[in-house]
């Protein structure tokens, strides 16, 4: 099976020294690639096993001016928290960057909030799942042009190529990986309402993972995600040791708001958000290739079926 995109790390035009903030599967990631690449990353994770400092402070106090600080954790409160108890610590002509999945008007006034002592903040999403070490992050950043510009390097080395861009102003790195996140649900659901049909087809006795695998050879529908379908399909032919419920981390209903308030169709994006909630009332079969694929492409946890 091949990934998206692939290759080594870009070897930096120069090498800088940043903290790493959440040390889960996004954040150890990055990190690791930072690495491999000859970046220095002092990393911090409330899990002392994994965390290369003991407290915030530390972390500040090992880096250079202009100290860099790239917060990877869980979108809303752990993300307003951390940002709370770090912002103090630094000073004019820093940069903080907020790697999450953050909501955009969260990140507009978090900009502000930091950009009061002079912190210049850039609102950077990431794409790349557990695969983002091996095959590199799509980066889609926003915020100060200046900062951006300081930061290139890293961004370089953390993304596939052709794989980061400067995508606008503040809050316009966290817009795009939003909208980007609705066309995933979209998507993803297409593939499960068509899997679907499929295997309620039991006249045929369809193979699902040679289906999936076909349909990837110059068919119109190939795709990354058709290929962990078929990984999926070759680990569990009728995903009968997964439970059909699907989380919507926030990035769907966002989307969906703010196709409300700017008037904009997004019918099928409104869809495939609420047939997620469906998940939560029964097992159907859709929603347990939903669960597969996310499994397969970012590692989020998935429910076992009940025996």
């Amino acid at each position: 099976m091949t990934a998206p995109a692939s290759g080594a790390p870009a070897l930096p035009t120069r090498t800088m020294t940043l903290g790493m903030v959440g040390l889960g599967r996004m954040g150890a990631g990055l990190a690791a690639r930072l690495r491999k690449a000859g970046h220095t990353v002092v990393g911090y994770d409330r899990n002392p096993a994994i965390s290369d400092a003991g407290s915030l402070q530390e972390l500040v106090a090992r880096l250079p001016a202009p100290r860099i600080v790239w917060l990877m954790v869980p979108s809303g409160a752990i993300t307003q928290a951390t940002i709370d108890e770090v912002a103090p610590l630094l000073g004019a002509g820093d940069i903080l960057i907020d790697g999450g999945n953050s909501y955009v008007k969260d990140s507009i006034r978090r900009a502000n909030q930091v950009g009061a002592r002079g912190v210049r903040f850039l609102d950077v999403g990431t794409s790349g799942g557990i695969w983002g070490f091996d095959n590199g992050f799509c980066l889609m950043a926003g915020g100060p042009r200046e900062a951006y510009d300081h930061v290139e390097p890293i961004l370089q080395a953390l993304a596939a190529e052709g794989g980061y861009a400067y995508v606008g102003p503040t809050g316009a790195g966290h817009f795009a990986k939003m909208v980007h996140n609705g066309i995933e649900y979209g998507m993803l659901q297409a593939y499960a309402e068509g899997f679907d049909l499929l295997q309620s087809a039991s006249e045929y006795g369809y193979d699902l993972k040679q289906l999936a695998s076909l349909w990837n050879h110059s068919s119109v529908v190939r795709s990354w995600l058709l290929e962990l379908a078929e990984r999926a399909f070759e680990k569990d032919p009728r995903l009968e040791q997964l439970e059909g419920y699907v989380d919507d981390s926030g990035e769907g209903r966002w989307t969906v708001l703010e196709a409300v308030e700017r008037g904009v169709s997004a019918a099928v994006l409104s869809q495939a958000l609420f047939a997620r909630f469906t998940s939560r009332e029964e097992n159907p079969f859709a929603m347990r290739v939903i669960a597969a694929l996310r499994n397969e492409f970012g590692g989020h946890a998935v429910k076992a079926a009940e025996k």
